[in-house]
């Protein structure tokens, strides 16, 4: 046993090594992606970038995923061992008396060797008096000794035999004992390194989607797509610029340079005090001429222009060239090809002057702060300012589907009306107990709130039923978002990801010790959670894969109820233990098109499906039975609560986590005395007690009593119902399953959990 939890720790330690590995790669790769964005942006190379930074996001935060897991799975170790060293504790206990018999045959077999050396010593001596011919008298005191060391020795035969029949019996337990120890441990062991084979796993089937994505990302890349890209991100314009009546000619021979001015506007005059730019544009037109033109064409062709700005009036800032006057301005800009010009083409040099002249003048007005950016930004020059137009699509109204004849029929599927809301259950009420909606958020904890609940530890879950979802009965669906985006990009050609999530209330009044009159009344809803990458896919086929699932021990289940608009199923099933049912895919597409539409940066969609009742036997079905005992005295009041664990109400058995116990005690108490501690509230007049997990590997095998005395200054106290509070997970009251149908899905979390709803003991 002792090597077993040195072994457990071990295991931790390695585990804990592993994870300080995963983590610190993972914060290299987040290094390396944030490398990829500082490369260069200009050429035609630099989308890759972004595709290469994409990728190393995705490999970094499946390498975190990995370590989250990894911490969950040793916080299970760590709880094991704790586990581990009180059974050792206990165990040695138990086989106290295993070690008593073990010491007492060693005792017995010394005395029984030492008596039978005494009886064969004293033998011998008889005969050898005999033959040596003693007196009668020395044989008559050899004899006496032969007699009392054979009484001896066969007392001690007979302690030997008890001895050895207590000690086989003893030890046989005790080794029975062992062996049940060291098999639940190896045991545990296997489930622990399971769960860590699992995680490495299915980090691994991310990774390789990650890196399949990266290489279809680069195989779709193409030289045309880059080049395109580089286009529409440097080009100024899809049209070419028109001619206008008015142009810019030039000529070998010296011309008057002429002041660039917005048509419609006075010039001022004054030269003295006007500011005018004067620059030269020197370009080569050599290539446009044939060869039969003069030498001086062969020169550089050189244009001296000056642009001078618009004077402000009263030397006030105002802007004095609106966006048409200077869009006029251009487009008067122009250049005319001169009688040697024998190419078409060089009209095309012409524009490009033109443009020279258009950059250059919204330059240098922006620099003279005649336009403020928001106009330079809105400017087209060479055409009018366009404004897009948006238009909706009618919805049509038809009746949804029939049952596919298979979950993968290629058959058109005519969608339904696009629900203008979220799909509500119907309103009507589950019978029993009247139970008002109480939301069980761990968002919002308080001194009788649970703590949060885990987050779902799965690549594309984990963590896709968030703990936004409250555990309460509410009728009304709520939509969930995840954690966090996910690291793997859906590919339509894969099963595609569900995750589900049965979440269960039990409602119990325990009245009295008399078991027949308690109430029980257990509800519980299923949720589907969809990854947003699955919309495109759904969107994207005309029919797309029909979802269908069946449920097993729906024998346990008093009634179910079905979203209407969402599920259907067959009420002719004769198998009263499972229910198949299957989804109005148009009608889910819509939904989620719309819950996208509501919360784009989701990741994950979570989506009511059933709600149900559980067939419950009474004190049978609670997991945890209440006794109240109440003496009340007008100076005293005397409180006993008994517990006790039941795992047979619960599918498998699992710990109750957070239990508290709120006792209202009257009487105005001036003084409390409690076992274990409990916590007075003297505002409220209550008690309260936080009890550690409660399962069948607690103490008492998880029964107990909890005790008070309270002194009263206005007693006596008048006996109150007593409220419980506590959570499960991993576990279901109903045993209620679920199975994927078909192909083209997977399920990649199976999410199960109950907790209280009204949970009240009377005595």
């Amino acid at each position: 046993m002792k090597h077993g939890q040195i072994s457990s720790k071990e295991l931790s330690e390695f585990i804990r090594e592993r994870a300080t590995i995963e983590e610190a790669y993972s914060r290299s790769m987040t290094k390396l992606a944030k490398t990829a964005s500082n490369c260069s942006q200009l050429g035609t190379f630099a989308p890759m970038w972004d595709v290469f930074k994409q990728s190393t996001e995705k490999l970094a935060a499946c390498h975190m995923e990995l370590v989250r897991k990894l911490q969950e799975l040793i916080k299970e170790v760590q709880k094991y061992v704790e586990e581990q060293a009180k059974n050792h504790k206990k165990t040695k206990e138990e086989v106290a008396s295993t070690l008593e018999a073990v010491q007492n045959i060693q005792s017995v077999s010394q005395a029984l060797q030492k008596s039978k050396e005494n009886y064969i010593s004293k033998t011998l001596e008889q005969e050898r008096m005999r033959k040596e011919g003693a007196t009668q008298k020395d044989l008559d005191k050899a004899g006496l000794k032969v007699k009392k060391a054979t009484e001896t020795y066969k007392s001690y035969v007979e302690k030997y035999a008890t001895a050895k029949t207590e000690f086989e019996q003893r030890m046989t337990e005790t080794s029975q004992k062992f062996q049940g120890i060291e098999e639940e441990h190896v045991l545990r062991m296997q489930e622990i390194i399971h769960s860590y084979c699992q995680s490495v796993e299915e980090t691994h089937i991310q990774i390789g989607e990650g890196q399949e994505e990266f290489v279809k990302n680069m195989e779709n890349t193409s030289v045309e797509s880059l080049i395109q890209k580089l286009a529409e991100s440097k080009g100024t314009g899809k049209e070419r610029p028109g001619n206008t009546a008015k142009s810019l000619t030039h000529s070998a021979k010296p011309r008057k340079r002429k002041t660039f001015a917005i048509p419609g506007r006075r010039r001022d005059k004054d030269t003295d005090s006007t500011q005018v730019l004067t620059f030269t544009l020197t370009i080569s037109l050599n290539s446009f001429y044939s060869s039969s033109d003069s030498e001086d064409e062969d020169e550089p062709r050189k244009f001296h222009v000056q642009i001078k700005p618009v004077q402000t009036n009263n030397g006030t800032h105002q802007h004095k060239a609106t966006i048409d006057e200077l869009k006029a301005s251009i487009g008067n800009i122009s250049l005319s090809p001169t009688p040697a010009v024998r190419d078409a083409s060089h009209q095309h040099a012409v524009t490009n002057y033109s443009l020279c002249f258009t950059t250059f003048i919204l330059f240098y007005l922006s620099s003279n702060s005649r336009l403020s950016n928001n106009d330079l930004l809105s400017l087209d020059p060479f055409g009018p300012t366009s404004t897009g137009s948006s238009s909706s699509l009618p919805h049509s109204s038809v009746p949804p589907p029939n049952r596919p004849t298979t979950p993968l029929g290629t058959a058109t599927i005519i969608p339904p009306p696009r629900p203008l809301s979220r799909p509500k259950l119907p309103a009507g009420k589950l019978t029993g107990i009247n139970e008002a909606g109480r939301p069980f958020s761990p968002s919002k904890m308080s001194n009788s709130s649970p703590p949060p609940a885990a987050p779902l530890a799965r690549a594309e879950s984990s963590s896709s039923l968030s703990s936004n979802t409250s555990l309460s009965t509410s009728n009304t669906p709520t939509v969930g978002t995840s954690r966090g985006p996910s690291p793997v990009t859906l590919a339509s050609l894969d099963a595609l990801p569900i995750a589900v999530a049965f979440t269960e209330s039990v409602n119990a009044y325990f009245k009295g010790a008399d078991p027949s009159k308690c109430i029980v009344k257990i509800t519980g809803d299923m949720t589907l959670s969809f990854p947003s990458g699955i919309i495109k896919i759904f969107t994207s086929s005309p029919s797309p894969a029909v979802l269908s699932f069946k449920l097993s021990n729906t024998s346990r289940l008093e009634q179910i109820m079905p979203n209407q608009q969402l599920l259907h199923s067959d009420s002719s099933q004769s198998d009263t233990n499972t229910k198949d049912f299957w989804l109005n895919m148009p009608a889910l597409t819509a939904y989620l098109r719309k819950s996208s539409e509501q919360n784009p940066a989701a990741s994950y969609y979570n989506v009511d499906i059933l709600k149900y009742q559980v067939c419950s036997n009474g004190i049978q079905s609670t997991p945890l039975n209440l006794v109240v005992y109440w003496k009340c005295t007008s100076s005293t009041t005397d409180l006993r609560v008994d517990y006790r664990y039941n795992p047979e109400a619960m599918q498998p058995p699992a710990a109750l986590t957070n239990v508290q116990v709120l006792v209202p005690v009257s009487g105005d108490v001036t003084n409390m005395q409690s076992i274990p501690n409990a916590i007075w509230n003297a505002e409220q007049s209550k008690s309260l007690w936080k009890l550690s997990d409660i399962s069948d590997k607690s103490e008492n095998e998880g029964s107990g009593s909890l005790r008070a005395k309270f002194e009263l200054s206005d007693g006596p106290s008048i006996p109150a119902t007593l409220a419980v509070q506590f959570f499960s997970e991993g576990s279901t009251l109903s045993g209620v399953d679920v199975e994927l149908v078909g192909s083209g899905y997977r399920l990649s979390l199976n999410k199960k959990r109950f907790a209280t709803g009204r949970y009240m003991a009377d005595c």
